[in-house]
């Protein structure tokens, strides 16, 4: 991506402190034109996604690539990523599950309610940095998008 690329709105739903931690880290290291912001679990990530609740006040750009985590209280990855997936509004966002879980059922079905993409979790930050540099080059760089 060049320098003078419009940073894209990045989405990450996950409810592990660390795990978003590292992910900005990996971000900030490859240096991907990014604006990532966070939510914690489902209920949340909709919310922003709909602009409700403390979203409602124009805090929520609309991201233009979701990273999403499987297991998350409240709503999971799963439950978000049907209603997502469905809905005419949302469902041209790509989302890409990112998650601890390797399970084939979890992987058949995510690509059945319509992820883009299904990445286990990299076990160290040089990996992570290494995933997020080819979902850069990939998803803003290489493939041609819907506008908005």
């Amino acid at each position: 991506m060049s320098a003078s690329s419009k940073p894209i709105v990045i989405l990450m739903a996950d409810d592990d402190a660390d795990d978003r931690l590292l992910a900005q880290d990996a971000l900030t290291e490859c240096k991907l034109p990014s604006e990532l912001h966070f939510v914690e679990n489902g209920d949340e990530l909709l919310d922003y996604l709909h602009r409700r609740g403390k979203y409602s006040q124009g805090n929520a750009p609309r991201p233009g690539l979701i990273l999403l985590d499987l297991n998350m209280p409240r709503k999971d990855g799963r439950e978000a990523l049907r209603e997502i997936k469905t809905d005419p509004e949302l469902k041209r966002i790509p989302v890409i599950v990112l998650t601890t879980s390797k399970a084939d059922t979890d992987i058949s079905k995510i690509y059945d309610l319509g992820a883009n993409s299904f990445i286990s979790k990299p076990v160290t930050f040089d990996s992570l940095v290494k995933v997020m540099k080819i979902l850069g080059n990939y998803w803003f760089d290489i493939v041609e998008l819907p506008v908005k």
